[in-house]
């Protein structure tokens, strides 16, 4: 009998509507169909009116929740905007928060919104480190999706789509085996 597990999604941005929270929640909708999950999905706009910091006892309730979310969670699903080739200030703001041993681990799905496809490899080259550093297991597929892959705010493009789905299967049977414990 399947397991139920934990998702905590988190988009980066800060902006409503948005295509990274669009393309999150995408994700986790189809990985419900593959997976017994109970899901939760989060992003900065939350608390970008509070101030920020780097005391997580000053933090905000939502930064709270966002935090909790990310740590406690069994998967983790992630995605910002592209800014200047690289993720948003306020998503990394919000890992500087986060414990790495929290997410020793951790299966996480990345994923990542910009303008044009010439930032795909972002996912590559920036979220992927970052994860490698809090030593989560990443998923073999990541998903990038500019501008041209939405129509009306919703993840449009067959290509996307496709690409979607196989990261979801994957990330879903990555999630299902186990993990030999390794020193990182």
């Amino acid at each position: 009998m399947p397991i139920r597990q934990s998702v905590f999604a988190f988009s980066g941005s800060a902006s409503r509507p948005s295509k990274t929270r669009a393309l999150v929640e995408t994700v986790v909708e189809r990985l419900g169909r593959h997976a017994d999950i109970d899901a939760c999905v989060e992003d900065c706009g939350s608390f970008m009116s509070e101030p920020l910091t780097y005391d997580r006892g000053r933090l905000c309730e939502a930064g709270r929740t966002i935090l909790d979310g990310i740590e406690q969670s069994d998967l983790l699903v992630v995605g910002s905007p592209v800014y200047k080739g690289s993720y948003s200030g306020i998503f990394k703001h919000v890992f500087d928060l986060v414990d790495p041993i929290k997410l020793h681990n951790k299966p996480v799905l990345i994923c990542a919104t910009g303008g044009g496809h010439r930032h795909a490899l972002v996912v590559e080259h920036q979220l992927r480190p970052l994860f490698s550093f809090f030593c989560a297991r990443t998923a073999p597929v990541a998903i990038y999706a500019g501008d041209s892959d939405f129509r009306d705010g919703s993840v449009s493009a067959p290509d996307l789509n496709d690409r979607i789905d196989q990261a979801v299967e994957d990330f879903a049977m990555m999630a299902r085996q186990p993990v030999l414990q390794v020193a990182c």
